[in-house]
């Protein structure tokens, strides 16, 4: 099967992003897949997530300015088939100076590219910055679909246009004529509340089949596993959290498998649009 690439995008912060981001790229792992995670945020939430330290020069800075492989970053974790590429605060530099480079917008697809040809992961979660900054275009350039991670708010919609026009842009001008949505995955569900409903609802009516079944619950042991550089299934095995990310990564899989036409980006008109 060949290396798909799928970034994890939303640009409003605090919608569970790198969690499903990490615990997502872990149950894959956990299944016998080859899962590479690329933190591509200059935060490295995902980095510390999944164990690593920090480290000046470890992220894909240099790479990007074609100073150096990508494949020479990557590192093993101590979960089974699960690789990062780690990110440091210096991808903050990586924003200004990429926008000045020639083909700024590939830089991430051309630099990904040897790690396609080698077919050693089955499976690249690219987790993007909370932005719709340079460096979350070039990971959106470089992919094959887009997950988007959206919580059960009131204003889960809010932004999604923006991040809708860019796909189709994209798609549309031929800069990455293979980008698809992958699918939305609601976050922060909590049943006991008729908001969430609402939310997932309404969602639904607007994505349709692209919105996963599995809901993420809002948990506390969710938020406490990256504290201890563990996804969640490595932390509490048998909590609601990691449960939910064992549906969705076989979900997940499941729509890899699916072969089907590519579907254009953004969601489908309703009957009265």
């Amino acid at each position: 099967m060949p290396t798909k690439v799928i970034a994890v995008a939303n640009q409003k912060g605090g919608v569970g992003k790198t969690t499903t981001a990490v615990n997502l790229a872990a149950c894959v792992a956990a299944v016998g897949r080859r899962v590479l995670l690329f933190d591509l945020d200059p935060q490295a939430n995902a980095t510390s997530g999944v164990g690593l330290e920090k480290t000046p020069g470890a992220s894909a800075y240099l790479a990007l300015l074609g100073q150096g492989r990508l494949q020479d970053k990557v590192r093993n974790t101590a979960f089974a088939r699960l690789a990062v590429i780690p990110g440091e605060v210096d991808l903050c530099g990586a924003d200004l100076e990429l926008a000045r480079a020639d083909n700024h917008l590939q830089r991430v697809r051309l630099a990904l590219q040897p790690l396609r040809e080698e077919r050693r992961f089955d499976v690249i979660f690219v987790d993007c910055p909370p932005s719709l900054g340079v460096l979350t275009l070039n990971a959106l350039a470089a992919a094959d679909g887009v997950l988007v991670p959206l919580q059960c708010e009131y204003y889960a919609l809010e932004g999604l246009s923006m991040l809708n026009r860019i796909m189709t842009q994209l798609h549309d001008t031929g800069v990455n004529p293979r980008l698809e949505l992958t699918g939305v995955v609601m976050t922060m569900y909590d049943s006991r509340t008729k908001l969430s409903q609402q939310v997932v609802g309404e969602v639904r009516q607007h994505f349709g089949e692209r919105v996963f079944e599995t809901l993420i619950p809002r948990s506390t042991r969710l938020a406490e596993a990256p504290s201890y550089g563990q996804p969640i299934i490595h932390y509490d095995k048998y909590s609601a959290g990691s449960a939910a990310y064992e549906l969705l990564a076989q979900e997940f899989l499941a729509r890899l498998a699916q072969d089907r036409e590519p579907r254009q980006p953004g969601p489908p008109r309703s009957e009265n649009q």
